[in-house]
């Protein structure tokens, strides 16, 4: 173990039609499948695309952390 940690950070877009947090709750759920180690995230622009003077899909880009193996 060492005494520090080395991280990465990777940009991500999430998005539902029920929510912002559902949007980034998918985004972390899909990214989750393909990379370890994710700690932390950071919400850097929120949009939507209207429909019918309506929201019809939040869209979230996050910036998802994660800790590169055995640092």
């Amino acid at each position: 173990m060492t005494d520090h940690h080395t991280y990465k950070k990777l940009e991500i877009v999430g998005s539902s039609t029920t929510s912002i947090e559902d949007a980034i709750n998918n985004a972390l759920a899909e990214t989750s499948k393909s990379v370890q180690n994710m700690e932390w995230f950071e919400v850097a622009e929120t949009r939507g695309h209207i429909q019918d003077g309506r929201v019809a899909h939040y869209q979230v880009t996050l910036k998802i952390g994660f800790r590169i193996n055995n640092s």
